[in-house]
């Protein structure tokens, strides 16, 4: 039965290699790209953000590509996440030496960050959840809003990130021809986005963590009555 069944799946699909998945290989890029923006960060302000910001625009284009391909994986998703999560702490790790008095700040950042979206995606991949996309209806409804909507979820990465890198560029002040103006402007204008997405993943870390100790009651108590 488990042969015939394996000779009605097409050819194609016993030969497929997800590493090679066209968004799979943007995400590749895009690591290259972070890579080359961290070498240039310390000298090169324009031209590390140049490739930062390349880097950080193809994180839309491999989830687009995944659907229209139909070549969405969890290794895509994870490799997504993990690249999102690292760029941006590389970038926050500079920043805390470049400003040491606010390194504190950029620390606890760093560990909202990572904690936040590791809890949650551990959390619904424990619940069952095809994605850490899948918000239930229960959920807060700014989480809600955050995942659902895939305008949002670009605008608000996209104004953090921002915010991040408008710090980096007045850190070279004083080295730079670009109007210094102009950096204040995007720092003071995408800094209520950047604490929103702070609130959200301190809303999302809290909800991660209910759900993980709402199973492990319920393992608990399956563990009870099995006595």
């Amino acid at each position: 039965m488990a042969n015939k069944t394996r000779q009605q799946v097409p050819s194609i699909l016993q030969s497929q290699n997800v590493f090679l998945f066209i968004p799979n290989v943007i995400g590749y890029t895009r690591i290259i790209l972070a890579i080359l923006s961290l070498y240039y960060m310390p000298f090169s302000p324009w031209t590390c953000m140049g490739l930062y910001t390349v880097s950080c625009l193809l994180d839309a284009v491999d989830g687009n590509a995944a659907r229209y391909f139909d070549q969405c994986t969890k290794f895509g998703v994870v490799l997504d996440m993990v690249t999102d999560r690292s760029t941006t702490t590389c970038l926050l790790c500079f920043l805390s030496s470049a400003y040491p008095s606010w390194r504190i700040v950029f620390q606890l950042l760093i560990s909202l960050d990572l904690s936040s979206h590791y809890m949650h995606m551990y959390s619904t991949l424990t619940a069952g959840a095809s994605s850490h996309k899948k918000i239930s209806e229960s959920s807060n409804r700014m989480l809600r809003i955050y995942y659902s909507d895939n305008r949002v979820l670009f605008a608000v990465c996209a104004f953090n990130e921002l915010f991040f890198v408008a710090l980096y560029l007045l850190s070279f002040e004083g080295h730079s021809t670009f109007p210094q103006w102009s950096l204040y402007t995007l720092a003071f204008v995408s800094l209520p986005v950047c604490v929103s997405k702070q609130v959200i993943n301190i809303i999302q870390l809290v909800g991660a963590s209910q759900s993980l100790a709402k199973v492990d009651i319920e393992d608990r108590k399956k563990a009870v009555k099995k006595i």
